[in-house]
């Protein structure tokens, strides 16, 4: 699963990386991302690519309670094409969950150990992610990111991994044109792991109200 996250760049490095046309005016930099928090996502609406704020847990459009969301921060690759609370965001919603790393947890004999991984150039990357409007007298925009089997790097650590999309992808995730489910399901794939590295960090990490960089350095 993917339960924790990073996203500490300017939003003018996200602007150009994934090729934004409306975007707020500044994101506050995060180094524990927890769900039900507000996550920067890249959706396609408008023919534009709108940097918005979506709250990290997927409430279905048919909910009767928005509370559903906090149980559904992931969704599996394997059937996400076919639960109820996800398929017609997978046909109809995709977006791009912006990161520049994420946590996973290891077990020890002396408790769990978090380890950070990312990319070994340090840039932004981006999670497959889904997306959903609920309206009851308010509207709730919500996400949630899509995981997959692990490749090696991770695979040392938990069995499952977020499924991270190349730049090559971007344009065919985002298209609400596309519907076919077999050239979707195509893109969830286990991400190369020439690219990624991954160290362990301080179990300071483990609550969410620990929010600065310390939470990203090495104990190694």
């Amino acid at each position: 699963m993917c339960g924790r996250y990073t996203l500490t760049g300017p939003v003018s490095s996200l602007i150009e990386q994934f090729d934004i046309d409306e975007y707020p005016s500044s994101i506050t930099p995060n180094y524990n991302v927890a769900p039900t928090q507000e996550v920067a996502a890249v959706i396609a609406e408008d023919e534009k690519r709108k940097l918005q704020m979506l709250k990290w847990g997927l409430i279905p459009a048919w909910a009767k309670d928005p509370g559903i969301g906090n149980k559904m921060i992931n969704a599996r690759a394997e059937t996400v094409s076919e639960k109820p609370s996800y398929r017609n965001a997978f046909k109809n919603r995709r977006c791009l969950v912006l990161t520049d790393g994420f946590y996973e947890w290891q077990r020890t004999p002396e408790g769990k150990q978090p380890y950070y991984i990312h990319m070994e150039d340090g840039s932004p990357f981006a999670f497959a992610g889904l997306w959903e409007i609920w309206r009851d007298g308010e509207e709730i925009r919500s996400c949630t990111i899509i995981t997959t089997d692990a490749n090696e790097v991770v695979g040392e650590i938990h069995n499952r991994m977020p499924v991270i999309l190349p730049p090559e992808d971007y344009e065919m995730w985002l298209d609400p044109e596309l519907k076919e489910k077999e050239a979707l399901t195509s893109l969830l794939r286990p991400y190369a792991n020439d690219a990624m590295e991954a160290y362990p960090v301080n179990r300071w990490v483990n609550s969410p109200s620990h929010n600065a960089p310390a939470c990203i350095e090495s104990i190694a």
